[in-house]
């Protein structure tokens, strides 16, 4: 049974300091800019998702956020300190980073693809042990591939592989842990799967930052939600707070209803029927281009980002709320 939303979870997080931030950072690829003076706070011990159209930012600043991509200015800040002069182990050991499109080692198998999630916690003084093996295992089930252990990875199909790279971040076990498109190549059961199990690691303590296509399951699972558009933030907050007609027409620049999901009671947007070439249809009350009941507001510039404003999932679903450089 889908369990509802626990709009009593603060949004913020624990107080103080935020672990992960960016401070006024304008981020660029050769000479295009994708966005200027961009500030965030990750609130702590949430699960933060970003949403927006194409090409407005959002990767690429999931990119910055894990030391992938170099602010042209300003600064990413972890634990209070500026993530780029961290040791990439001491990076590792705190953050996970499962990208949009990633490459195995040719011949590599699942199971070894998943260890590789525990090196940053090896050492002169701590090599594999039974612990590391357990992990691995661990992170298989969880994410479906144990009977795929021995698999090479280039057998797989796209959603196997998908589950296979978000196990070794699990494996990782960061207590910060991003997540580009995790359900990319995922079929709608496998999409509630990974997003479950998302929900089940945010509500174990840890941080969680996702970029997502579809606005429904991100309102779902979000327990903070950031809406973007040409390389600024348009609305951050609760998505119940902050998810109305308004702003996904403006972000997304789709007309829409927003009512309440019947089976999480977050928010579920509906968008308004097309309306017929040649003439005007009656509409009923469920044209929602007004977006009735609703007051106020509420891939990126890298080329990578096949994100589109998907309102139409409302699957059900528990809500919730390769490793770093």
């Amino acid at each position: 049974m889908t369990r509802r939303n626990d709009k009593s979870t603060p949004s913020q997080g624990r107080t103080g300091q935020q672990r992960l931030t960016a401070e006024s950072v304008t981020l660029a690829y050769d000479r295009r800019t994708v966005a200027e003076d961009l500030s965030v706070a990750i609130p702590d011990r949430s699960f933060t998702v970003i949403v927006g159209p194409n090409a407005c930012g959002k990767s690429t600043l999931l990119r910055a956020l894990s030391r992938l991509l170099k602010p042209a200015q300003g600064r990413v800040l972890l634990d209070g300190q500026a993530i780029g002069s961290l040791p990439a182990r001491t990076v590792a050991r705190n953050l996970g980073l499962l990208p949009q499109s990633s490459t195995a080692p040719d011949g590599i198998t699942v199971a070894g693809l998943v260890a590789r999630g525990r090196y940053p916690h090896q050492g002169l003084l701590r090599q594999w042990s039974a612990e590391d093996e357990r992990i691995v295992e661990e992170s298989m089930t969880a994410t479906g591939v144990a009977a795929l252990a021995d698999r090479h990875v280039d057998e797989l199909s796209g959603g196997q592989r998908q589950r296979v790279w978000i196990a070794m971040a699990l494996a990782q076990q960061t207590p910060l842990l991003l997540l580009d498109e995790p359900t990319t190549y995922l079929d709608i059961q496998h999409q509630i799967d990974v997003l479950d199990l998302c929900a089940d690691l945010h509500e174990q303590g840890r941080t969680l930052v996702a970029v997502l296509h579809d606005l429904n399951q991100a309102a779902r699972y979000a327990t903070h939600l950031i809406a973007m558009r040409d390389g600024r933030i348009e609305a951050e907050g609760r998505p119940g707070e902050i998810l109305t007609a308004a702003l996904v027409e403006r972000v997304f620049g789709v007309s829409c209803r927003i009512i309440e999901d019947p089976e999480s009671g977050t928010p579920l947007v509906i968008p308004a029927a097309r309306r017929p070439s040649g003439g005007t249809a009656d509409r009923g009350p469920g044209d929602g281009r007004s977006g009735e009941g609703q007051d106020g507001d509420a891939h990126d510039g890298d080329g990578q980002d096949g994100d589109s404003a998907t309102a139409a999932s409302g699957a059900a679903g528990r809500p919730a709320g390769s490793p770093a450089p």
